[in-house]
């Protein structure tokens, strides 16, 4: 039987992440297999459009431009924020921080820049802007 991936099915998977050309990010080749279902949110809405169709036990690797994976960098999410609210430990250049949103959510951002007065947080996903390399190979599939 030729089992192909739907939307909404647990998948059993390994899978590399990577800029275009370079080293892996993160990557399960290595390890324990992940397992996730498709719109749980383990794995980036963009990033798993592109798994509906497989079929099992065969490697694909795709090229994503920014806009088909993480989106284009907007100089609208790089904030800037009173250093003075960094109180329980100094900014750290490139370090990521995280903030409490009003309704008690987490917003994760990176240090891009230390002023004397206030920090710059780049709140682009790290990825933005980057062509990247996303490879998969799906070891189980259990239809929903």
């Amino acid at each position: 039987m030729n089992t192909l991936v739907q939307a909404g099915d647990s998948l059993t998977l390994h899978f590399a992440l990577r800029v275009h050309g370079g080293e892996d990010i993160d990557s399960s080749f290595n390890d324990a297999p992940i397992a996730l279902t498709l719109g749980d949110g383990t794995l980036e809405p963009a990033l798993e459009r592109w798994l509906i169709g497989l079929p099992l036990n065969e490697r694909h690797v795709f090229i994503l431009e920014p806009q088909q994976a993480f989106g284009m960098r907007d100089p609208q999410l790089v904030q800037d924020v009173p250093i003075d609210e960094f109180h329980d430990a100094p900014p750290v250049l490139d370090n990521m921080v995280e903030f409490v949103l009003p309704d008690g959510s987490l917003l994760s951002g990176r240090v891009a820049e230390i002023k004397p007065y206030d920090v710059s947080i780049d709140f682009n996903h790290l990825l933005a802007g980057r062509t990247i390399e996303f490879e998969v190979e799906i070891l189980d599939i259990g239809k929903s």
